[in-house]
């Protein structure tokens, strides 16, 4: 159901986009602004990975540096069925993760250490299992389509604000259409987008605890999460808002509440679906639960300077 209901949104945006050309009164308008709006995407598309990563300062990690933690992430990429993604870490006290990449054959994965620090190990592998189920799903895929229309109406609307109120324009409905493509479909696309982002965060809730195993693991990962982000902010996010549908919970301050306007659903509705999964036993069998790193126990803090320690001597991992 929420893949018909991403379906039926990108469709409902490409009328949308289709209506405020027409609006607009002719086909050269949209086409140009068809043709910026996709090549800015193409572009971040392309390269939204090394953006993203450069924007959280996040450094790559591998067995070496981090072996507890690279293991999680290799156990639940065969869970998965894909191919080992890059994996990182950012510094920040905020526990929050998010996936970035064009394809899964080119996908990164990324945790902050404050996650490292708050969760347990069951804990860390169900979020990261639902950041691989991002990429399984190709949601920046999803996502670029539907940045590529909400940015060409937007675009369109601009052009309705200089151009769509000449005499010599084609607008069947004059000074209405102008308001309707400048104000209302601009607002529209931007709802619509959310909606997306907010639909392809439950798919990726339901299929990230298949890959781990465990529904209930999400679950108590999403409440430590959401808590944890009320009160803790993360300041790159702050500055970088246009990234915060990429993480596992809203990492901005101020965007707590469930609404229209929100790019993630309300926590506590995506705990409540865990449960019930939980409870129905409807899990995939074809995947084996994850293992967490053995012993299991809470994760200790990771040191902020490049996760070493203040002696220079080489990191040991997230659990050491």
């Amino acid at each position: 159901m929420n893949l018909v209901r991403t379906a039926m949104l990108l469709a409902f945006m490409t009328a949308l986009f289709m209506g405020v050309g027409y609006l607009i009164g002719g086909q050269s308008g949209m086409l140009i602004a068809l043709v910026i709006a996709a090549g800015m995407n193409f572009f971040s598309y392309w390269n939204s990975d090394r953006m993203v990563l450069s924007a959280y300062h996040a450094q790559e990690i591998d067995e070496a540096n981090a072996p507890e933690f690279y293991a999680i992430i290799r156990r639940l990429s065969q869970n998965a069925g894909l191919p080992m993604p890059k994996v990182y870490l950012y510094d920040s006290p905020q526990p929050n993760a998010f996936a970035t990449g064009r394809n899964p054959e080119n996908a990164a994965v990324a945790a902050s250490t404050g996650l490292l620090n708050r969760l347990t190990a069951e804990e860390v592998s169900a979020v990261m299992a639902h950041e691989l189920a991002h990429v399984q799903h190709r949601d920046t895929l999803t996502m670029t389509i539907t940045a590529t229309l909400a940015g060409a109406i937007s675009m369109l609307g601009n052009f309705a604000f200089f151009f769509g109120g000449r005499r010599d324009s084609n607008n069947p409905f004059g000074f209405v259409g102008v308001l309707v493509a400048m104000i209302v479909a601009p607002l529209a696309a931007m709802l619509v987008q959310m909606a997306i982002s907010r639909t392809r965060e439950y798919e990726a809730d339901r299929r990230g605890a298949e890959i781990c195993g465990n529904p209930l693991w999400l679950a108590s990962a999403l409440a430590k999460i959401a808590g944890a982000a009320e009160t803790t902010p993360n300041m790159d996010a702050e500055r970088n808002p246009a990234t915060a549908h990429m993480f596992i919970i809203n990492p901005l301050s101020g965007e707590r509440m469930d609404n229209i306007f929100s790019t993630h659903p309300n926590t506590e509705n995506r705990i409540a679906a865990l449960q019930q999964m939980a409870a129905g036993g409807q899990m995939n069998h074809s995947t084996e639960p994850v293992a967490p790193a053995k012993p299991t126990r809470k994760a200790r803090s990771v040191p902020a300077a490049g996760w070493g320690r203040g002696d220079n001597q080489p990191p040991k991992g997230p659990w050491s």
